[in-house]
């Protein structure tokens, strides 16, 4: 069947219509996306503005008749952490349903997690043995681990790139002190986790998934996105600590500059590779194994599990 997805993330929303069917893996048929950036129009109130509910009621409106034109008979739509903090999320939400129809649900911390899981152990199998998940969003850190298909620790963590830039870090470049101050925090919040994601056993393998990633593994050399899905990306530590000193002290022009990093990204760069050194020491993970897939898939997946054989 054909499917619709929207994802209504802090950052970015997408649509991605795709062929799925049980057994088989989804197969993109077209994309559209725009860059919101929910995250950054959150009021002092923290609510989102009004502006902003303007634009993606727009482009929800617009994304459904671009999935109905390509054929979707059904459209899964879900939104993350940017939404699910805001304080008139349902509202708005309720809002964009009432005039287009378009149901968006929003996933809990939890839940963002164990669907990325999912996708990472459909994408690497049962060989993995006990598999550990990271993957770094616009609002939050999902971290998941276990042994089966449905993770035995999954949490979200308000460690996201686009948050922490917008917190802590107002400079271009940032200066050292706020990098230190963020730098202290991100390793608080992880390390009062590290007991609850090792309780079950170090993993057999350690695997990332998001755009923070895969640019970090870029930046260390890897293969880029036109080699494929099919290309073992890795991204290790010991690059890492130096890439994210590295980005710490750029300015956001010099940091577009750099092998893979996106206009748009360029400025939470930094965050976002503060939050992945932190993790990789803090739970031990000296290679991290990039995965293609991401909550999208995961939400495919597990819609496809619903339906009848």
């Amino acid at each position: 069947m054909r499917l619709g997805v929207l994802d209504v993330g802090s950052n970015t929303v997408h649509l991605l219509v795709v062929d799925a069917h049980q057994g088989g893996r989804p197969l993109p048929a077209f994309k559209h996306k725009a860059d919101i950036r929910l995250g950054d129009h959150l009021d002092g109130d923290n609510r989102l503005t009004d502006d902003c509910a303007v634009e993606l009621r727009e482009f929800v409106s617009q994304a459904l008749v671009i999935a109905e034109d390509k054929g979707a008979q059904e459209i899964l739509a879900f939104a993350t952490s940017a939404v699910r903090d805001a304080a008139n999320g349902d509202e708005l939400l309720a809002g964009i349903e009432a005039d287009t129809g378009v149901s968006i649900k929003v996933l809990p911390g939890a839940d963002e997690a164990r669907l990325t899981f999912l996708a990472a152990r459909r994408w690497f199998g049962w060989s993995s043995g006990r598999l550990m998940l990271l993957d770094i969003g616009g609002g939050s850190l999902e971290i998941a681990s276990g042994l089966d298909e449905e993770p035995a620790v999954a949490i979200s963590l308000p460690l996201g790139a686009g948050r922490l830039t917008r917190d802590w870090l107002p400079g271009d470049p940032p200066s050292a002190d706020d990098v230190r101050k963020l730098r202290k925090h991100v390793r608080a919040e992880i390390a009062d986790a590290v007991g609850t994601l090792l309780s079950q056993g170090a993993p057999n393998h350690a695997v990332a998934t998001s755009k923070t990633f895969r640019q970090l593994s870029r930046i260390a050399g890897a293969a880029p996105s036109n080699e494929g899905p099919y290309t073992r990306r890795i991204l290790k530590h010991a690059d890492v600590t130096g890439i994210a000193e590295r980005l710490a002290q750029a300015t956001v022009a010099e940091r577009m500059q750099m092998p893979g990093v996106s206009a748009g990204r360029a400025g939470q760069l930094a965050a976002g590779a503060i939050v992945a050194d932190a993790a990789m020491d803090l739970l031990n993970l000296p290679v991290l194994e990039i995965c293609p897939w991401a909550l999208r898939e995961g939400v495919i997946l597990r819609q496809l599990d619903t339906l009848p054989a």
